[in-house]
Parts: C-alpha cells; structure tokens; sequence
C-alpha cells in the first residue's frame, strides 16, 4: 500500500485524515510538528506527504524549502487554511506539489492523494526515455534531470517532469488544463496558476542560465510550448 505521511497538529483533522485515506488502500501516519514530519520525511520515504503549513517548531514552509534543498523528492500536497492567492503560488514556488485550502472535502484530498501516487509510481516504474538535445539544452530521462551548457539545473521531480511533456510536444503549443491532466490529474478550475508557477520557475533555471537561448515560450491565453528561440 503506498505510503501517506500526514503532517497536521490538529489531532481531529489528521484522524480524519487517516480514517479516509486507509479506507482508500493507503498506509498512513500522522505526526503533529514539523520536526517530527521533516525526520520521517528524511528517513522512511513515504510515497505522498500531505502537509499542514501552520505547524509548531518546524512550520510547513520551512519544512517544505529543506525538503526540497535536501533532494526529497517525495510529492507534497498542502493543506492549509491560508487561502490567498499569495499563499497558494508561494507554496508552489518553493517546492509543494499541490494545493488544497480548508475545509475541503475528505474526498477530494484522497483524489489529489491519489493522482499525487500515481504520478510517483509513474516516475518509478515508467521505462526511461531517450536523451533530448535541444542546443545548450540536454534533458536526461535516465537522471531525471536536466542541463544547461553542460551544468546541472538542479530540477526538482515536478519540474523536471512538465519540462520533459514540453519537450515530448516539441513545437506544439500545450495547453495548461492539457498539463494539469498529464501532470497532476485533474483538470483546471478558476484562477489555478499552478502550471504558471512551474513554468516561472523552469525559465528561471533553465532559459535564464542558458548561453544563448530562449526555451519555454508562451501562447498567451492558451499555453506554452518548448521551441528555442535565439537571445536578442
């Protein structure tokens, strides 16, 4: 069974929690702070990490951006009662995978629970692809990364994933609802800038370093497709 380390100082959220997830064939176990969250987080590996922000000691913030300097790769789903718009891209921006403001329905937290497993036994069990060269680009299937004039970019799993879906599409303007379905496994609501958010930060490590190109390009209002284009 895969796996759920929940990460919530509210005892009657997080047995909630539990109650709905084993019921739906997960394995989880819930902690109260963030330093408890973090060592499990570091040595046991669970399969999705459903994380409460507000938390003493280590708060979710902090536990997520160590997380993620560490090289934890493990899929993060936020659940959180700050709702701002602020908040939701920020947690995205640092290295959450997903975000759900409370309250929300047990339901739908075992559906992004869900996608946020499969995605990560995918990533697993999915036969690694061939090695694309696009210029100063080379994206790296078998190390599930990619580089930059021949220097890592230091993606992390989300990242490196909705970079290569770009450059499966090569030249293809991809829509963001297509995105959200390949990537996160569900479809796109009002205002959701998660693939915005992801896409900011692919340009950051990956167009912004490169010598001599552009690689993420928009269609505004529509997507984004991977095509390099020369810097001015």
């Amino acid at each position: 069974m895969p796996k759920v380390l929940i990460v919530e100082d509210d005892e009657v959220i997080a047995q909630g929690m539990v109650r709905h997830l084993g019921a739906a064939g997960f394995d989880p176990v819930a902690v109260g702070n963030g330093s408890q969250g973090l060592a499990r987080l570091r040595y046991e590996k669970p399969d999705v990490c459903v994380l409460d922000l507000m938390l003493p000691g280590v708060d979710g913030w902090k536990l997520i951006e160590t997380a993620r300097s560490e090289g934890i790769g493990t899929p993060i789903v936020v659940v959180s009662a700050r709702g701002t718009e602020h908040d939701r891209v920020h947690a995205l921006e640092i290295g959450a995978d997903d975000y759900l403001v409370k309250p929300f329905s047990m339901k739908e937290l075992v559906a992004r629970v869900t996608a946020a497993s499969r995605r990560a036994l995918r990533r697993e069990e999915t036969p690694r692809g061939e090695l694309i060269e696009i210029e100063e680009l080379r994206i790296d299937p078998l190390e599930v990364q990619a580089y930059v004039d021949d220097r890592s970019a230091e993606l992390t799993p989300t990242e490196f994933r909705l970079l290569y879906q770009l450059a499966l599409d090569r030249g293809r303007v991809v829509t963001r609802d297509e995105l959200l379905q390949k990537l996160w496994g569900r479809r796109e609501s009002h205002r959701d800038r998660t693939v915005d958010v992801f896409v900011r930060r692919l340009r950051e490590k990956v167009d912004r370093p490169a010598s001599t190109h552009t690689f993420i390009q928009t269609r505004y209002g529509v997507g984004y497709r991977l095509e390099p284009v020369a810097k001015a």
